[in-house]
C-alpha cells in the first residue's frame, strides 16, 4: 500500500499560524535575542555567576586580552587601577584594538569588539598563535554588564576614543582624539549593580590573579594600584617564569631537591613543568595554567603530568629493585610533598575549556603532550640525580607505609565484629548527642567547646534535628602531618567518624549525616584558635564539605544589655559595637552591659534565642572564593613557617586600639 503524502506549503503554514489561539505556544512565541541581549538575559551563562565571581570575571576577560598581546610580543607592562568610584581600568602596551571601519560587517572595530558576541581577532591563528580570550564574548560581556565603558586606543600614532553606556545601548561612536606616541589600549568600566549585586572589586583577589599571570609572561611587569587606599600599589614580574614563581611559593620550606624544570616549545602544543619535593609537606600542590589562565579546577594537562610522573618513578624503582615482591606505588604516594607548576599553550584550533569561565582544560592532546614531557624528562632526571632521587624515594616509601597502615586500620574497622562495634560505641560515648531524626537533609551538628557550653546546648537544642559534639580541649593542627596521621588524634578522628563522609581520597558526600556542620566556640582568643584549627581540618581533609556549603560558624552575641523594670528583665543582644550602642538606646537609662566571654555564661534560653534558633541565629557559611588564595592563607596562618605569619601580623594588625577588648561590665547612667 502506497504511503499517502500530504503537501504542506507556505500558505498552509500561514493559515495554521493565523488560526492558533493567542495563548497557544507557536512560532510567534519564539524570540531571537539580538546584540548583547543574550548576556543581559542570562549573564551566568557567559561569566559563570552574578555574584562577586562574575564581577571579577569581567576584569579577567580584559586582562586576558592584554596578556594575549604581551605573549605575542607587544608590550612589557600591564596596569590595573581600581578607582574610588567603583570602576576599574586595565591598560596595556599592545598593538591597540583596530578602530577602522569594517566594510563587510558595516561597523567599526571597537563596536565589533564591544557590541557584538563572538566578534574579534581570536578566531584567526595569524593574529594569535595561542590565546586566553577564545570565544569573542569577553569585551562584549563587560559592556553588557556595565553602567558604562570607556575605551582609549593608541594605535599607529593616533589616539581613538569610544564610550558605551547602559549596557551598550548607548554609544558615542569612535572618535579621533589626535596624534600620540603611546601604544596600546586602556579600558575603564563600572559594573552595573542591577546586573551584578556585588560590584566591589577585591584587591587581594586581583593581586593573586596578576601574580599568577606574571609567571606566564616572563619579563612582563604587572602593576596593581588601588586608589581607594592611598599608596596601595604592587608590582609583579618574573624574569625566570614558572621556575621563579615556584621558588617564591616554596620559600621557607625544607626541600628534598632544587627546583627541576622541563619544557618543550618545539611542538604544536607547548608544555612546561617545574617541580620540587618538600620534606615537611604531605600534600600535592599543583599550580596549573593553560594559555596563561590559572586553571582552578585543573584538567587534562594535570592528568597528563600525574600519569607521566607515576610511570617514571615506578619504572625507576622497578629497574633498581627498590621495592620487594610485586608491590607497586600508587600515584598519591609519589606525589606526596610535591609542589609543581604545570603549564601548556594550546593553539586556538585545539583549545577546549570546560565553560566560558575557563576553570578546567578539556583538550585531550594536552594530556598526551604533558605526559610525554614529564615521563621522558623525569626518567632522565632520576638517573642523572641519584642523590635527589634517593631523598625523594625515601619520602615516597614513608608515604606508602603510612597509607598501608591506615588502610589496614580501616579494614579492621569495617569488620562486623562485636569488638569493633564496642570500639565505635566507645569512640562516641559521652561525646556525641545525636538528633532523633534520620532525615540527614534537615539535621545539624554543633561542634561545641567543652562541657559548659555543651551542657547549655544540650538543654535548649531542638532534639529532633540538632546534634552536639563537645570537644575535649583543642584539636590538633594537622597542617604539617602525613596524610591520615590525624586519625591518631581522638578529637579529629571522632569528628570525621561523626560526619560520616570519610576524608581525603575516601571522601564521599553521599555518606554525609548532617546538612549543616556548625562550629560553635567562645568569642575569645581560645575559641578563635579552636575555630581556626577546625576550619584548617575541614579545608585539608574534607574540602568538598566546604565547597558544597555544609560548614558554618555560629555567631554568638558579644554583649547583653539589660535592665530590670518592675521585677521583670528586659534585654537586647549585640554582635558588634554599633549594635551595642543601638541596644543601649533601646533599653534606655539604667542599662547594664555584660560582655560574654564564653558560651557557658549563657543559660539555655539565652543560647537558644541568640545562637541555635534557626529563626533568629546568625551563621557564617564557609566558602572558598579562590582556591589559590585560600591555600595561601591557610598555609600562612596554620603552616610551620612562622616568619611570613609574623610579617603579616605586623603589617595588618593594629594593636594600638581597644577594639573588642574593651569591656563595659556595668554602666548606670540614670
Amino acid at each position: 500500500m502506497a504511503e499517502k503524502k500530504t503537501k504542506i506549503d507556505d500558505t498552509t503554514l500561514k493559515e495554521k499560524s493565523l488560526n492558533n489561539n493567542k495563548s497557544s505556544y507557536g512560532a510567534s512565541s519564539l524570540k531571537i535575542l539580538k546584540g548583547l541581549d543574550p548576556v543581559k538575559k542570562r549573564p551566568g551563562m557567559y561569566i559563570g555567576s552574578t555574584d562577586w565571581r562574575g564581577t571579577h570575571h569581567l576584569v579577567w576577560e580584559i586582562i586576558d586580552n592584554a596578556i594575549d598581546e604581551a605573549l605575542s610580543g607587544y608590550g612589557k607592562k600591564i596596569t590595573v587601577c581600581i578607582h574610588q568610584d567603583g570602576s576599574i581600568t586595565v591598560s596595556d602596551e599592545g598593538r591597540g584594538i583596530p578602530c577602522d571601519y569594517n566594510e563587510k560587517e558595516k561597523m567599526d572595530g571597537l563596536d565589533i569588539v564591544f557590541c557584538t558576541l563572538h566578534g574579534g581577532g581570536k578566531f584567526d591563528e595569524s593574529n594569535y598563535k595561542s590565546s586566553a580570550g577564545l570565544h569573542g564574548v569577553g569585551s562584549a560581556c563587560v559592556n553588557a554588564l556595565s553602567e558604562w565603558v570607556k575605551v582609549s586606543v593608541y594605535r599607529d600614532g593616533t589616539e581613538y576614543y569610544a564610550e558605551y553606556k547602559d549596557g551598550g545601548n548607548k554609544k558615542s561612536g569612535t572618535k579621533v582624539i589626535g596624534p600620540t606616541t603611546k601604544r596600546g589600549s586602556s579600558i575603564t568600566f563600572k559594573p552595573d549593580k542591577k546586573m551584578l549585586p556585588e560590584p566591589e572589586f577585591k584587591y587581594d583577589l586581583i593581586a593573586q590573579r596578576l601574580d599568577n599571570s606574571a609567571c606566564q609572561c616572563s619579563g612582563v611587569k604587572f602593576i596593581l594600584i588601588d586608589e581607594r587606599e592611598k599608596g596601595k600599589r604592587q608590582e609583579f614580574i618574573y624574569n625566570d617564569g614558572i621556575k621563579e614563581y615556584l621558588l617564591k611559593k616554596n620559600e621557607g620550606k625544607k626541600e628534598l631537591n632544587p627546583i627541576g624544570y622541563f619544557s618543550d616549545f618545539t611542538k604544536e602544543i607547548k608544555v612546561e613543568f617545574a617541580f620540587q619535593f618538600l620534606q615537611d609537606s604531605y600534600e600535592e600542590r599543583v599550580y596549573s595554567f593553560a594559555n596563561s589562565i590559572f586553571t582552578e579546577f585543573e584538567g587534562s594537562h594535570v592528568r597528563g603530568y600525574r600519569s607521566g610522573l607515576t610511570k617514571a618513578f615506578n619504572e625507576y624503582i622497578d629497574r633498581n629493585k627498590l621495592l620487594k615482591g610485586d608491590m607497586k606505588l600508587e600515584g598519591s604516594d609519589i606525589r606526596e610533598g610535591i609542589s609543581c607548576v604545570v603549564s601548556v599553550r594550546v593553539p586556538e584550533s585545539k583549545i577546549q575549556f570546560e565553560g566560558q569561565t575557563k576553570g578546567k582544560l578539556g583538550t585531550p592532546d594536552a594530556a598526551i603532550a604533558m605526559e610525554n614531557l614529564v615521563y621522558t624528562n623525569m626518567t632522565r632526571y632520576l638517573i642523572e640525580n641519584k642523590e635527589y632521587a634517593k631523598n625523594v624515594i625515601g619520602k615516597i616509601f614513608d608515604a606508602q607505609k603510612e597509607r598501608m597502615a591506615v588502610r589496614n586500620a580501616k579494614e579492621e574497622l569495617r569488620k562486623p565484629s562485636a569488638k569493633d562495634a564496642e570500639k565505635n560505641t566507645l569512640l562516641l560515648s559521652g561525646k556525641l548527642v545525636p538528633p532523633q531524626s534520620k532525615d540527614f537533609s534537615k539535621n545539624e551538628l554543633f561542634i561545641v567547646e567543652g562541657d559548659s557550653a555543651g551542657g547549655s546546648a544540650k538543654k535548649c537544642r531542638d532534639k529532633r534535628y540538632q546534634g552536639l559534639l563537645p570537644l575535649r580541649g583543642k584539636p590538633k593542627n594537622i597542617s604539617n602531618d602525613a596524610e591520615d596521621a590525624f586519625m591518631k588524634n581522638e578529637e579529629l578522628s571522632t569528628l570525621a567518624y561523626t560526619i560520616g563522609t570519610g576524608t581525603g581520597k575516601d571522601f564521599n558526600i553521599r555518606n554525609l549525616r548532617y546538612d549543616k556542620v556548625i562550629i560553635m566556640t567562645d568569642a575569645d582568643t581560645d575559641g578563635a584558635h579552636i575555630q581556626n584549627l577546625l576550619i584548617n581540618f575541614f579545608y585539608l581533609k574534607m574540602k568538598p564539605l566546604i565547597e558544597l556549603g555544609h560548614v558554618y560558624v555560629a555567631c554568638p552575641p558579644l554583649y547583653r544589655v539589660s535592665k530590670i523594670i518592675n521585677k521583670k528583665t528586659i534585654q537586647e543582644y549585640a554582635w558588634n559595637q554599633d549594635e551595642l550602642e543601638q541596644a543601649k538606646k533601646k533599653i534606655g537609662p539604667g542599662y547594664q552591659v555584660s560582655r560574654y566571654k564564653g558560651l557557658g555564661e549563657m543559660d539555655a534560653n539565652q543560647l537558644w534565642d541568640t545562637t541555635m534558633d534557626p529563626k533568629k541565629r546568625k551563621l557564617i557559611k564557609l566558602t572558598i572564593n579562590d582556591h589559590n588564595i585560600a591555600h595561601h592563607y591557610v598555609e600562612l596562618f596554620m603552616g610551620k613557617n612562622a616568619a611570613p605569619r609574623n610579617e603579616w601580623i605586623t603589617e595588618n594588625v593594629d594593636f594600638s586600639t581597644k577594639g573588642d577588648f574593651f569591656v563595659e561590665e556595668v554602666k548606670n547612667n540614670g
